[in-house]
């Protein structure tokens, strides 16, 4: 059963990032589309497809062998626009290496876009 999509998508992206496989199947929601469509548009995976079996379709996700780690953030924090310094330091080995992933009121987005439009919002996870 599971408990969090959100997590087991990161997980299963990161194990088969380590297998090196080509792509993985994560379950769908609209939140993981957003989530993987920020993490396309930042070039860590290639496209991600819906795929429709018994129990409502999953998503194919092409691995284009980029990520050394992902994982999702459990609790999910609140960080404000001029807090986000602190959780880049937290979350990710180096300045301006990998993305965080916030769920913002205009949408999910990385920070970068959301300290550029001065907004914070639940951090859902990080990718370098």
């Amino acid at each position: 059963m599971r408990q969090d999509l959100l997590v087991d998508m990161f997980c299963t992206i990161k194990n088969a990032e380590a297998l090196g496989k080509l792509e993985c199947m994560v379950p769908v929601s609209k939140l993981i589309k957003d989530v993987l469509s920020v993490m396309e548009s930042d070039g860590y995976i290639g496209s991600s497809e819906h795929v429709e079996d018994s129990r409502g379709g999953k998503l194919r996700v092409k691995l284009i062998q980029r990520i050394n780690n992902t994982k999702g953030i459990k609790p999910r924090f609140y960080v404000e626009a001029r807090e986000v310094a602190k959780y880049e330091k937290r979350f990710l080995p180096a300045v301006g290496m990998g993305i965080l992933i916030i769920s913002t009121s205009r949408g999910v987005m990385d920070q970068n876009k959301a300290r550029d439009e001065g907004i914070g919002g639940s951090l859902l996870g990080y990718v370098y």
